[in-house]
């Protein structure tokens, strides 16, 4: 069960070790673009590709669908990126049902955690296998690994390598779960826990009056998407990438700085940030030289 790119791996990977995939479970096909053209999920792309077949429920508790899913006869049922399952669904195989998630749980619990690991400037994350309860995120714990966050880390990088380390563990979980030898522990409810929420448009404000590290911490965290953003002269741009600068002007929170040829320096609580990289309104994503090139700010 599974919707975007990041179930893709996981689902190729079961696939290439022979695993007996009897059925996938993916969202329903969305409109996208300009002309709103029904678009499949990758999921399905990808299960279509191995000639297996496809459930797209739009109510996961209708009785025709339980139906389908029963007639399957499946053992165990695997989640990556998919939604809130009811517990008709989650409790019908033999051998329940798994989820991986992409942090090292009970932290970043979520539908964000990629995002939210980067955005609170944690220097370490990973993924984490778990067996399906009530509360969203908070069942036993299968496997988990590792994975550090470099300074030069935005959502991109570190998504990428979460998917691919994300299918190994699910390769490894279910090999696990065959084999009648596999961990299962709860998860400690003694620490304090940072959550990932949903990430809206809203959210993504930049706050200028943070430090510079926060704020570099906050375009990492949503870069390429969905991109943390400001208003200037009453437009919205859309900041990908910025970078501490050593500037001695004294200055109020938010005064921007520039030559309107090489830099725009925006100042921070403690200090001045270099926007670098960049997406104006109306326009595609650029580098700053790029935009000034032919406009000034």
């Amino acid at each position: 069960m599974g919707t975007p790119e990041f179930a893709v791996p996981s689902l190729e990977i079961l696939v290439e070790n022979k695993f007996n995939i009897v059925a996938v479970i993916t969202a329903p096909d969305k409109p996208q673009g300009r002309g709103q053209k029904l678009m499949p999920s990758p999921v399905r792309d990808c299960a279509l590709k191995h000639n297996i077949p496809v459930l797209q429920p739009t109510n996961l508790k209708s009785p025709e669908f339980l139906d389908e899913l029963k007639s399957y006869n499946a053992n165990l049922q695997i989640v990556v990126a998919f939604r809130m399952l009811p517990e008709v669904v989650w409790a019908m195989p033999s051998l329940g049902t798994f989820n991986l998630h992409a942090s090292l749980l009970p932290q970043y619990r979520g539908a964000a955690p990629i995002n939210w690991a980067i955005i609170n400037g944690e220097k370490e994350t990973g993924v984490t296998t778990f067996f399906l309860k009530h509360e969203i995120d908070t069942g036993s714990i299968i496997f988990q690994e590792k994975e550090p966050i470099l300074d030069s880390d935005d959502v991109g990088s570190l998504y990428e390598r979460l998917m691919n380390k994300g299918s190994q563990l699910v390769l490894k979980t279910v090999k696990a779960i065959e084999a009648g030898n596999y961990p299962s522990l709860p998860q400690s409810s003694d620490v304090e826990t940072k959550h990932a929420p949903k990430i809206f448009k809203e959210t993504c404000h930049i706050n200028w009056n943070q430090s510079s590290q926060q704020i570099i911490n906050f375009v990492r965290g949503l870069s390429p998407y969905p991109a943390a953003w400001t208003v200037l002269n009453g437009k919205t741009y859309k900041i990908f990438k910025c970078q501490s600068v050593v500037d001695k002007r004294s200055s109020t929170v938010g005064q921007i700085e520039t030559d309107n040829k090489t830099y725009l320096y925006v100042k921070t609580l403690d200090g001045w940030i270099s926007i670098l990289e960049f997406q104006p309104e109306g326009k595609k994503r650029m580098t700053v030289e790029e935009f000034f090139r032919g406009n000034k700010i």
